[in-house]
């Protein structure tokens, strides 16, 4: 998959010396580099290796005054000195008010002084709101940055590449999606790779690799075993004693075991899957720790477009677009945002793969109301003795068209279809003053092809029949 030109202005080459890489998968992330001196950075790394052996880390009293992290933290540092200095004059200020007055008061000195102390008080505490402010501002741009403000060095210094290992979610990456239609006959699809660092650590990579997979995979070892026929031999029924013990309700064991797969949930690694392992690569790629998403275009490409309004009344009545086209590349995310031109369509727009095409539902349509209801028949009974139930069964679609202009509609609505020899179902017919393009698939699938004028309502009946044995008891 080509880079696109947008790629190489947002991503800065690295002029390291030695090779470095970073490998970022769904539950972890590897960056190799050669470090400059012992200082690794502000990240709660689960390891750090040189030459394949693991070396310790302790935590740093000074960061060094270089790194871009380093500088914000001492700021952060310098202003909560300063809040603590606020803080302990308006300690002693207190202090002093609350001292023991003398026996024998001047009133005008009294005056004065307190008059001094108020304004020292009042002054205080607008130097202490506004240092609070900032501290608290100041702390939460940091860590947003980095997930500790602990400064960690390797106690070993190695002379080769270093290999960081950073935990889950301190490195992420996501794909987006944006299609431009034409004319309901072409789109363009621009794919876009959103990257985030906030492990505390500058990355400054040769090659990056980033993978929709996870580094960690467990498969479990098959072995062949055979299959089995052999004589059937009754198993001896166990007889079970009643426990003396009180055994919880139901309902309680139902919460326990709830609660239990819930805690289990939380505990593992989200895990995205998709139809094939999709790997992007990013040449000299500059990803400062900053928290903040490097967006990037990945590819641009342009297919053949066919566009129409469905519904599927039996599930919702509202009416919708769909697009359909052959992708170029395979899609990984199926969340859109869907323009025509200049003109947002849709920000939210959802897609799916269906065989090997590809459906964008763009958005809905506003301009047609639907409304169902069914039609209730009695059952007869008919044969030489009664013994078949028919049960004539249907529904009503009432389709108005409330724009100035004429809409074309593909209806999707179903009959019920028999899983057995025993219940027959059939359609009667499909009903409206004028003539209904329909067809009649597999599962009883009814689809209809609606022409609308402008300010048309048009009625459609549907009718069916089953037919079953007195005996029986359906449901559908």
């Amino acid at each position: 998959m080509l880079l696109s030109k947008t790629l190489s202005t947002l991503l800065l080459a690295g002029g390291v010396s030695c090779a470095s890489s970073l490998a970022v998968y769904q539950d972890k992330t590897f960056y190799s580099f050669s470090p400059k001196n012992n200082f690794i950075g502000f990240t709660q790394a689960s390891s750090v290796k040189c030459e394949g052996r693991t070396i310790a880390l302790s935590t740093m009293i000074h960061c060094p005054e270089d790194d871009r992290l380093c500088k914000t933290l001492t700021t952060l540092k310098s202003t909560s000195l300063e809040l603590d200095g606020i803080q302990a004059n308006i300690k002693m200020l207190d202090q002093l008010v609350s001292l023991p007055k003398p026996a024998t008061i001047d009133a005008s000195a009294w005056i004065s002084a307190a008059k001094l102390l108020s304004e020292e008080q009042t002054n205080l505490f607008a130097k202490k709101t506004v240092l609070s402010k900032k501290v608290a501002h100041q702390q939460e741009l940091f860590l947003k940055q980095a997930p500790t403000k602990n400064a960690l060095q390797s106690i070993k210094t190695c002379n080769t590449d270093i290999e960081l290992s950073i935990p889950y979610g301190d490195v992420t990456f996501s794909t987006s999606y944006e299609a431009n239609i034409v004319d309901n006959k072409e789109v363009t699809v621009t794919q876009n790779l959103s990257i985030v660092n906030r492990s505390g650590v500058d990355i400054e990579a040769d090659t990056a690799m980033f993978y929709y997979r996870q580094a960690q995979q467990y498969v479990n070892p098959v072995h062949f075993t055979p299959w089995l026929v052999s004589k059937y031999v009754p198993r001896t029924k166990r007889v079970y004693k009643k426990s003396v013990i009180k055994r919880k309700s139901v309902a309680m064991d139902m919460m326990e075991e709830e609660a239990m797969m819930t805690s289990t949930v939380a505990k593992s690694v989200p895990i995205v899957s998709y139809e094939d392992a999709r790997e992007y690569k990013i040449e000299h790629l500059t990803l400062p720790s900053t928290g903040v998403p490097l967006d990037v275009e990945v590819a641009t490409w342009k297919a053949a477009l066919s566009c129409e309004v469905r519904a599927f009344p039996y599930v919702n009545t509202r009416a919708f677009h769909v697009c359909t086209f052959e992708p170029k590349y395979q899609i990984d995310s199926h969340r859109w945002k869907i323009k025509s031109g200049k003109k947002i369509i849709n920000e939210n727009g959802v897609g799916t793969y269906k065989n090997d095409k590809y459906l964008l539902y763009t958005q809905i349509e506003e301009d047609i109301k639907i409304v169902r209801r069914p039609i209730v028949q009695k059952e007869r009974e008919t044969g030489i003795f009664g013994s078949t139930v028919r049960k004539k069964d249907g529904f009503v679609l009432t389709l108005t068209n409330k724009s100035s202009k004429e809409k074309i509609l593909t209806l999707i609505e179903r009959i019920p279809t028999s899983t057995t020899d025993e219940i027959k179902s059939k359609l009667l017919g499909v009903n409206s003053t004028k003539k209904v393009n329909y067809k009649v698939l597999k599962d009883g699938k009814l689809e209809m092809k609606i022409k609308l004028a402008a300010n048309e309502s048009k009625h459609i009946e549907v009718m069916f029949e089953i037919s079953y044995d007195k005996d029986l008891k359906v449901s559908y």
